[in-house]
């Protein structure tokens, strides 16, 4: 069983690198170009926003939804910071005054996988991952990725969002819903 769950683990790891690499070549390269693009910001192709329900700012994601009353929400803030040495992490959090922290947050590795046989092992490990979540009905590459209990903290809820961009525009819908007082929707596919 341990054995198991250390390969479970493995290959979850290894997944988030493959997914990670591609999210990275996805937005044009390495960080330095995220960071541009994040000073000359570009629209999301991945979100759409509307008029939401009164008082209220909600988002829909592809691991879930939240929703919180504007009136409730204490403050918002965007930050980066580097995790273990080895990913960036690009992170909105907005704090209700509740239990109920939530986080979305976007991950970039700080090293590329160019080696071609870490990139195919890496590639081996995502098919293995992406075949057995279809057989269980799960999305793994949508979920939150947590290490108990270093990172599982009671009343914090997270979301993994892909595009960093899409992160952007997360934190945009909520400063403006927040400082007018007037409901919004957001939906990322």
């Amino acid at each position: 069983m341990k054995g198991i769950k250390a390969f479970s683990l493995l290959l979850l790891a290894l997944s988030t690198l493959v997914l990670d690499a591609q999210d990275t070549n996805q937005q044009d390269g390495d960080p330095q170009n995220q960071q541009q693009n994040r000073q000359q910001p570009q629209p999301s192709q991945n979100a759409t926003e509307e008029e939401g329900p009164r008082n209220f700012w909600q988002v829909s994601l592809p691991g879930g939804h939240y929703m919180v009353g504007l009136n409730r929400i204490a403050s918002v803030s965007m930050h980066e910071y580097l995790l273990d040495g080895t990913l960036v992490v690009n992170e909105v959090t907005v704090d209700a005054g509740g239990r109920g922290l939530a986080r979305f947050y976007h991950i970039t590795p700080t090293t590329g996988t160019s080696q071609p046989a870490a990139v195919r092992l890496l590639d081996r490990g995502k098919e293995f991952i992406d075949r057995a979540a279809r057989r269980g009905g799960l999305e793994t590459h949508n979920m939150a990725q947590k290490n108990y209990p270093a990172t599982t903290h009671a009343g914090t809820v997270e979301y993994r969002v892909h595009d960093l961009r899409d992160l952007d525009a997360l934190y945009n819908s909520l400063q403006q819903a927040w400082e007018s007082g007037s409901g919004r929707k957001l939906t990322i596919r």
